[in-house]
This record gives structure tokens, C-alpha cells and sequence, in this order.
């Protein structure tokens, strides 16, 4: 169950020739309607790969009949000549379903800096427009993998209406948005405005609170396609709730498959005077590679969590500071507190809880450890 779990949408994965080795690289997924609504969100990286400025002018309209998605090629810093490229790829598209270019958005992932093979590319947009069918989701998340080990998939049943959706994602995970592609799908009939306000929601809480690198991406799209073939206009609340759901068990797919990771933080912060404080300490201390490195050596440091928190204009009182790994409470106001022996960071799961005793409000950030595998695979990623 993935992008083709709703009614109204066909996906297919191939190997085009884009990857060496032959691997699936080319994933294109269509929306037969009868509604086109659609809404999407990018990167706030200044730095934008060519598709995703495509995308972005594509989804002013508010409607998508296709998206074409590849791997082994980001696209991104390539000039003029991969904006045309990115045009080519949705004309083909545009060609092949004979419809409009204009409600086509198209998606890369892999190295920056470098030129698709636009030959095999565009021949592999016709060879998938004759594999599309709605067993095509889970080849379909397959294609769009890099360094992702597995596929990423998910979906959840509304009232007389599904959501489904794939993503992919293991490095340069970071806000906003993590670095990652993601189509997100659904029968139910809404409007592009709809679709919208439930996406930036969803991925305001999910997508945007997974920082496993502090690294951006040039590349990172969510779109979510409406079709209405379920014939349903879905409790609004309900609806985003689904979404949500969806977007949440993508990010934590996201962060058990991070390159190298042997660890999963989740780093909540409560006790704090705004969401956005906590929000803030959350990053900050998902961003301490200090403190990684001991979560690696399953070392419960808290003073290297304290020192994150105190680089930011959060309110709090430094004496008043609490914090506790995996339910321990080793620091009790912003000093030494129950015995770290009792710590058990065995675990793959780590829970660091940090009370800023400052109000009522909560966020929880999600990162992983700094591996030496980390550091192998990303010193030999373009080589």
C-alpha cells in the first residue's frame, strides 16, 4: 500500500539507465481524476534544484495530472541548461499521457552539480507510461531511492477514503522539510486550498522537526495529489489527522533508514515559556555532535545537552534546567541528579526529555548518533 492505496492512481518504477547497475531509477505516478487538486511544499533552501523551481511555478495552479520522480541525479546547480532539462522531462511526460505540461511536477534526488542523461530519461518516461497500474505504488517508492536501504511507504483509512504515500531519505535531513521527496495521495475530494492547509500542518510537526545532519537539501518536495475518486468530502479535521499520520510514520522511516545511524533520538522538550522555544532547543541540541558522539558510545552526558540549550534565546533559567535520558532524570536543576549508572542506552530507541521550567508548551525533534559509518559513506558519496 503506498501512492496507489486510494482510488484514481496508477505509479510504475524502472530502470531507465539514469543509476549504473541497474537499479530502478525513474518512478512516475498519475492522477485519472476526476479531480486534479494539488498542493505541495519545497525546500527553504535558497539554493533550488531545477525541478523544484519547476514544481513550484506548476503548483501555483493548484493542480497536478502526473508526477515523474528520479534517482542517481539531483539536477540541482546545473543552470539554465537543467531548468530546460526539467521542462523536456515534463513535456515528455505531458506527451506520453497526452495532457498539459503545465500540471506536471517532476522531482531528482542524487549528486549536485552534475547533468541527467536526458536520452535515457526520456526514454524511460515512455517505458514507464506503459507499466503504470495500481500495483505500481511499491516499485514506484523503490525507484526514488539513493542511499535509502529500504522503501518507504505508508497509508491510513479515512471515513469512505484512503491516504497513501512514499518518500525518500537518508541523508542531508535536516528542516525544512528533511531532505527527502515525498508524494502523498488521496481519493477524498478537497480543494487545492484544502490540500494546502492540511500539508503545511502536517509537515510543520513531522517532516520539519527530523534533523539527523543539520545539512539542507537543494532538492526537497512534498506534494499531495487529490483525485476524488472516492466521491467523499472528508471531515476537515479528520482529514488532516490522516495526513498527519502518513507524514509522521514517512519521518520516522526517514530516521531509522539515516545513513550510518545506530541510534534514534527523539529529543523532547517540555516545560517550555512557546512551541517555538522548544521547537528551538529541540534543534539545537539534535545539532550537538558532541552529544551524538555519546549517544553513539551510549555515554549519558547531559552536561553536552545542557551546553546545547544554553546556546539559544529560549526562556529559561539555567538553575531550573532538568533533564532526563530514557526516564532517568540525571539532571535535576541544572545540576547533577539521579545516578547515570541507572541509564540503560542499549537500546536503538533514545529518549532525551529536557525541562526548561518555563511554561506549558512541548515539540519533540528527532535525530540520530554521529556514526563512523556516517562519516565513511558521505566522504565517498560522489566517488
Amino acid at each position: 500500500m503506498s501512492v496507489t492505496a486510494p482510488l484514481g492512481f496508477r505509479a510504475a518504477g524502472i530502470a531507465a539507465g539514469i543509476k549504473s547497475g541497474g537499479a530502478r531509477d525513474l518512478a512516475l505516478v498519475v492522477n485519472d481524476g476526476p479531480s486534479r487538486a494539488a498542493a505541495g511544499v519545497f525546500t527553504a533552501n535558497r539554493v533550488k534544484a531545477a525541478p523544484v523551481l519547476w514544481s513550484q511555478q506548476v503548483l501555483a495552479g493548484g493542480r497536478l495530472r502526473a508526477v515523474v520522480l528520479n534517482s542517481g541525479g539531483a539536477n540541482a546547480c546545473t543552470g539554465p541548461e537543467g531548468f530546460q532539462d526539467t521542462h523536456a522531462t515534463a513535456e515528455k511526460v505531458a506527451e506520453v499521457l497526452q495532457d498539459s505540461a503545465g500540471e506536471v511536477a517532476v522531482c531528482s534526488t542524487g549528486l549536485i552539480g552534475e547533468r541527467l542523461p536526458m536520452d535515457a530519461l526520456l526514454a524511460g518516461v515512455g517505458t514507464a507510461a506503459t507499466q503504470l497500474s495500481r500495483d505500481g505504488g511499491l516499485a514506484a517508492a523503490d525507484a526514488i531511492r539513493t542511499t535509502d536501504t529500504v522503501s518507504k511507504i505508508s497509508f491510513r483509512r479515512g471515513s469512505g477514503y484512503m491516504v497513501g504515500g512514499m518518500a525518500k531519505g537518508a541523508g542531508m535531513l535536516a528542516p525544512s522539510l528533511a531532505t527527502m521527496l515525498c508524494v502523498i495521495t488521496t481519493d477524498a475530494d478537497l480543494t487545492g486550498e484544502e490540500l494546502d492547509a492540511a500539508l503545511r500542518k502536517a509537515t510543520a510537526r513531522t517532516f520539519d522537526r527530523l534533523d539527523t545532519d543539520g545539512c539542507m537539501s537543494t532538492n526537497d518536495t512534498v506534494l499531495l495529489l487529490s483525485s476524488g475518486a472516492a466521491g467523499v468530502k472528508p471531515d476537515l479535521a479528520e482529514f488532516e489527522q490522516k495526513v498527519h499520520e502518513v507524514c509522521a510514520d514517512l519521518a520516522r522511516q526517514l530516521l531509522v533508514d539515516a545513513e550510518g545511524a545506530s541510534k534514534a533520538i527523539a529529543i523532547e522538550v517540555v516545560g517550555a515559556d512557546s512551541e517555538d522555544d522548544a521547537v528551538k532547543v529541540g534543534r539545537a541540541v539534535s545539532r550537538s555532535n558532541l552529544l551524538k558522539c555519546a549517544i553513539h558510545g551510549e555515554d549519558p552526558n547531559w552536561g553536552r545537552v545542557l551546553a546545547a540549550v544554553g546556546t539559544t534565546d529560549a526562556v529559561f533559567e539555567p538553575d531550573r534546567l532538568n533533564v532526563a535520558i530514557n526516564g532517568i532524570w540525571i539532571c535535576r536543576g541544572g545540576a547533577v541528579g539521579d545516578d547515570r549508572s541507572k541509564v540503560d542506552m542499549r537500546p536503538r530507541d533514545v529518549t532525551i526529555t529536557i525541562d526548561l521550567s518555563a511554561g506549558p508548551h512541548t515539540a519533540t525533534v528527532h535525530t540520530t548518533d554521529l556514526t563512523a559509518e556516517y562519516v565513511h559513506e558521505n566522504s565517498a558519496y560522489s566517488s
